[in-house]
């Protein structure tokens, strides 16, 4: 395993690795590996499906909280919280200062539990869909690349407005061209599993969602942090489950 692919799956996911000397600058070029990441939290989440299946083939909907419940376990909730602060930050408003301020507290509030809340019922009811009428595997190998392919399209696109930590060496150290190979050969892939219409259903409606985040992101705060680039995950990820529920489902009936 390349010291990139180490640094990128031991921070997007909780799998044991070897430890690996978290510097700056390979820190920053482990970005290019995130939709690889994606890729094998995917994987892990398919062969659950499968193994599930065997078990419990008449219970899409425990199936269906089972995987999620793995999903967030694999990741550590990671986005899941930067979701909760980004939410708590919009509903307390105010200004660029008061709103950092709010990202940066620890404590969930009423906006992030909600959110929270509303993104896991709403991946449970898409997956429980897609376990019913095909095409679940696929799904959730797609939405976990998606959602990581967006972190690096992000990163690319976005200044980044909060000073130390990891996403500032991701955002002054990335591979502009490793990244965009990344995001080219993961384009190749969609379309490869679900075929060109739904690849092109999909990327549209996450591009469409990665232009509306980086807006908001340039009008309230000048650029990301870390907590809107993993709210940015978290719904990726759903609209993703969601997309596949409205044209990939109808197409293995």
């Amino acid at each position: 395993m390349t010291r990139g692919l180490a640094l990128a799956v031991g921070f997007l996911t909780r799998l044991p690795i070897p430890a690996v000397d978290p510097d700056p600058i390979a820190v920053g070029r482990s970005l290019a590996w995130y939709p690889l990441v994606g890729a094998l939290i995917g994987a892990l989440l398919a062969g659950a499906v499968a193994l599930l299946g065997f078990f419990l083939p008449a219970a899409p909907g425990v199936t269906a909280v089972l995987v999620v419940a793995l999903w967030v376990r694999v990741t550590g909730g990671l986005h899941l919280d930067g979701l909760a602060d980004t939410a708590d930050a919009a509903a307390a408003g105010g200004d660029r200062a008061r709103r950092l301020a709010v990202l940066q507290d620890p404590r969930a509030g009423p906006a992030g539990v909600v959110a929270i809340v509303l993104v896991l019922l709403a991946k449970v009811a898409a997956l429980t869909q897609l376990l019913q009428a095909g095409g679940a595997m696929i799904a959730l190998v797609i939405a976990p690349v998606i959602g990581r392919s967006l972190l690096v399209a992000a990163f690319l696109s976005t200044p980044y407005v909060r000073a130390g930590g990891l996403g500032e060496a991701l955002a002054r150290h990335h591979d502009r061209r490793a990244c965009r190979a990344g995001l080219a050969l993961t384009l190749v892939g969609i379309g490869v599993l679900a075929g060109p219409a739904t690849a092109l259903v999909l990327v549209l409606s996450n591009a469409a969602l990665l232009l509306y985040w980086r807006r908001g992101a340039m009008r309230d705060l000048g650029g990301c942090t870390g907590d809107l680039a993993g709210a940015l995950v978290e719904v990726g990820e759903t609209l993703t489950l969601l997309g596949c529920v409205a044209v990939l489902a109808p197409a293995v009936r």
